[in-house]
């Protein structure tokens, strides 16, 4: 009774305005403990240590100092993002934010972009406005009266001399942070459709022990068409338009056909003894959608990358670099990424699967037509845990460089 009570009276696990973590140190001795104490002290530390001193000189007068790392991009910010990507950036982010977080160079937007933007209720001046306001607000040093005694100016200038230190960082976790939270919206259904994944793809090619050959058909199938939904949503969350993806089912129609044909072959190559090609032909049907759709979303990447180079959004450059700047892009996307080195990596599996001799076995199969469903799924999982270590990885590095 009382665990259900308490529902109604806990504050909301996520805040609508996001979330921070605040990492205080309180007492002098805390300024020699070396790896314990917080990594944007540390690089203070590192770039100037005659503010060592200082510090422990008000932490002795009953003040605190904290460090403010914002958790969540606030909602303003990443639909500001988005308004600039879809209306005026062709679907990107990596060739105007970074620049717009660290140096305040504004994107180039044309006058009819604004009056598009308009029309759907959009102010892209007041979107690039938002995010060159509020790109400081992630990464702060912050001084805690703990006494109630009084903040002194020199106190505040001291400050406001710390957080001048720590900008270099502080920029780069507003970049971090944004790009990352930003993908994470942009394929919220994605994200969704690959945790369910997870559940139904072993539990589909399970039946093969209770169905031989129209199992096959079946859960291959039945896994595909999850995963490419799972793109689709991730491509439509980034921007495109309807319109664009269905002119892909172009392609994707004979594809899907060759791929449940090549399911519903699977038990004869089976029968007739040809297990490696059986591995390979249902490692290629369970992904062949959503491997062919991965492809095709770097090539409309690319394409979109060519039309700002055209209109001067950003500088003239090689068909290398261009291809380059689609596959970063399309990156910034776990789902994206995670559905790509699943798809490369089932064939493989149902390689290894055929030589092993299990080909028979229906939880082998689960495994091996679900190997796309697994790797995306803990790819999405694992993706805010793998960016805060990248980043840590290299604020870690810049502490090092400067001791």
């Amino acid at each position: 009774m009382k665990a259900f009570l308490e529902k109604f009276t806990r504050p909301p696990k996520k805040s609508p305005i996001g979330s921070y973590r605040l990492d205080v140190i309180s007492l002098p001795e805390e300024c020699d403990w070396g790896k314990y104490v917080p990594k944007e002290i540390q690089y203070i530390f590192s770039n100037n240590p005659e503010y060592k001193e200082k510090i422990k000189k008000i932490l002795s007068s009953g003040k605190a100092i904290g460090i403010r790392t914002v958790l969540r991009t606030p909602e303003n910010i990443l639909k500001a993002i988005h308004a600039v990507s879809v209306y005026s950036q062709s679907n990107y982010i990596v060739t105007w934010l970074p620049k717009l977080l660290r140096e305040k160079h504004l994107p180039k937007i044309e006058p009819a972009e604004y009056e598009l933007a308009k029309t759907h209720h959009y102010d892209l001046h007041e979107a690039v406005q938002t995010i060159v306001r509020d790109r400081l607000r992630f990464k702060r040093v912050v001084l805690i009266d703990e006494e109630n005694i009084g903040i002194k100016p020199e106190e505040q200038m001291f400050i406001s001399e710390l957080s001048e230190v720590i900008y270099p960082i502080a920029i780069d976790y507003a970049v971090f942070r944004v790009i990352a939270d930003n993908a994470r919206e942009r394929t919220r259904i994605a994200q969704t459709l690959i945790k369910i994944l997870l559940i139904v793809g072993p539990i589909a090619h399970a039946l093969e022990k209770y169905i031989s050959g129209l199992g096959k058909l079946f859960a291959a199938s039945a896994d595909d068409l999850l995963g490419e939904s799972a793109e689709l949503m991730a491509l439509r969350g980034s921007g495109f338009s309807w319109k664009v993806l269905v002119r892909r089912g172009r392609i994707l129609l004979p594809v899907f056909a060759l791929a449940t044909w090549g399911a519903f072959s699977v038990e004869g190559l089976l029968v007739s003894g040809k297990t490696i090609w059986a591995g390979v032909v249902f490692g290629l049907s369970a992904v062949a959608l959503s491997l062919t759709t991965a492809i095709q979303s770097i090539f409309m990447y690319r394409h979109n990358a060519l039309r700002l180079m055209q209109n001067g959004k950003i500088p003239e450059t090689s068909s290398r670099h261009i291809f380059k700047l689609a596959i970063i892009q399309d990156f910034t996307n776990p789902a994206r990424l995670g559905l790509l080195i699943g798809s490369s990596l089932s064939p493989v599996m149902g390689i290894i699967g055929a030589l092993s001799g299990l080909m028979h076995n229906g939880w082998i199969l689960a495994a091996i037509g679900s190997t796309e469903s697994i790797v995306a799924g803990l790819t999405v999982i694992f993706a805010d845990y793998i960016n805060e270590w990248r980043f840590r990885k290299k604020l870690n590095t810049a502490i090092r460089s400067t001791g």
